[in-house]
């Protein structure tokens, strides 16, 4: 691990990075010259094999993704790069669109051309206005160089790249929510299948993939599927951005093989616990992830397959960091609020059991709990989330994932810390 060199990070840190100059100087647009002589479903193929996993939250395979457009269709079909980053504790997709805005354009000029696109957009958050101005310069630059537009490197292939600012909501961070939003209609989540590589926007084959997923692609057509797969474990191979905060000396971003040990992210790349405080409890993929506790998170490696086994995810990759003196009830009632403000309405299990959550850890944390509140919030967690077995996936009650994202986390910390639950039970007064 010690000798891995960044690769979407490399060059964030001089000057006039995201220039387009800049990228060229160091190699920015090779990749995509190369493709653009190659057939599109061998780029499809070489993505494939490289086994690159989304890295927005679900970790589904990029190449198989692409592999699901219909080959037979006659409608247009559309690539969005979600850019919306809305998941708590994350914060990679935004360092990448401000310090490097020419590989995530190449990559989605390339992933463009390999599913047959010729009009993409990016949606980005609405708060992150410098990132939005950014974007509009590299597309521009990229326009002026003929790397986007009519007849792209003389090459006869087209692609208009169109960027769309949310309105800061968290159920757009899912794909079908956000196209839905895209349409100009309400972020509702839609019923699946179909899918949106079948029907997306407009009803039309379309693709999502986020800001680092695309920023892969150009080092995997640089370099190779086998190049790709030496970086890492076998299953889910290849750098990742890991966003570390909370209880740390040294937040941040930091670029590491997949599979690099939480306790080496916490300890070496972030400097360690401040204030000389113990470890006490870790989310490793963001808030929307089953919590770790210290002796968990010392012994987890930061794949999709290990954080499984311990019954957590990766998810976004948002490493946020508790020690000793994080009142886990307070915490637990952050997140529920914060998924309770969140939330969509549409279904009625995540509408009406997220207010509840709130309710009930706010009269425990006010001191009105009762006994029986420790085992309705298991209750309620399960009408949401439903069934959830890590080995197998999650059965939820709900159209898209948000339920089980609330279920995880508050399950998770009334599961690992019961005793602090039952600390904030009124102590019955004996009277002589």
């Amino acid at each position: 691990m010690k000798s891995f060199k960044p690769i979407l990070t490399e060059h964030i840190h001089q000057k006039d990075c995201h220039t387009l100059s800049f990228y060229k100087s160091v190699g920015g647009y090779r990749a995509l010259e190369k493709v653009l002589k190659m057939n599109p479903e061998n780029v499809i193929q070489e993505v494939k094999e490289s086994d690159l996993r989304g890295r927005g939250g679900a970790g589904f395979s990029t190449g198989v993704k692409w592999g699901f457009i219909p080959k037979d269709t006659n409608k247009p079909t559309y690539l969005i790069n979600n850019a919306d980053e809305s998941e708590p504790g994350t914060f990679k997709d935004r360092l990448l669109m401000d310090k490097a805005p020419h590989q995530m354009l190449e990559g989605m000029i390339i992933s463009s051309y390999a599913i047959g696109c010729h009009k993409s957009f990016i949606y980005i958050r609405g708060e992150f206005y410098k990132e939005y101005k950014m974007l509009e310069k590299a597309i521009a630059e990229a326009v002026g160089n003929n790397i986007l537009g009519k007849n792209i490197l003389g090459s006869n292939y087209n692609l208009d790249v169109v960027i769309h600012r949310g309105a800061g909501a968290y159920i757009c961070g899912e794909e079908t929510g956000l196209i839905e939003s895209l349409e100009g209609k309400r972020g509702w989540p839609r019923t699946k299948p179909p899918f949106p590589a079948i029907e997306g926007y407009l009803q039309c084959p379309t693709i999502v993939n986020n800001v680092e997923t695309l920023s892969c692609i150009p080092h995997i057509m640089n370099y190779g599927a086998d190049w790709f797969k030496s970086i890492g474990p076998e299953k889910g191979p290849g750098p990742r951005l890991f966003c570390i905060s909370g209880c740390v000396n040294n937040p941040g971003v930091y670029e590491e093989p997949m599979g690099v040990s939480l306790k080496e992210l916490i300890f070496e790349r972030a400097g360690g616990i401040r204030d000389g405080k113990q470890l006490k409890a870790v989310f490793p993929g963001g808030s929307s992830s089953a919590i770790l506790t210290a002796d968990e998170a010392l012994d987890v490696k930061m794949d999709f397959e290990d954080l499984v086994a311990k019954k957590s995810m990766l998810g976004s990759a948002g490493v946020i960091v508790m020690d000793e003196t994080v009142d886990m009830v307070q915490a637990c009632l952050n997140i529920a609020r914060f998924y309770a403000h969140e939330s969509c309405g549409q279904c009625t299990p995540c509408r009406e059991g997220t207010a509840w959550l709130v309710k009930m850890l706010t009269r425990l944390v006010n001191g009105g709990g009762k006994p029986k509140d420790i085992d309705m919030l298991f209750e309620i967690t399960d009408n949401i989330g439903g069934l959830i077995d890590f080995s197998k996936g999650s059965f939820g009650k709900t159209i898209c994932p948000f339920g089980e994202a609330v279920a995880w986390p508050v399950r998770s910390f009334v599961e690992k810390f019961k005793d602090e639950f039952l600390e904030y039970l009124p102590q019955e007064t004996v009277v002589a």
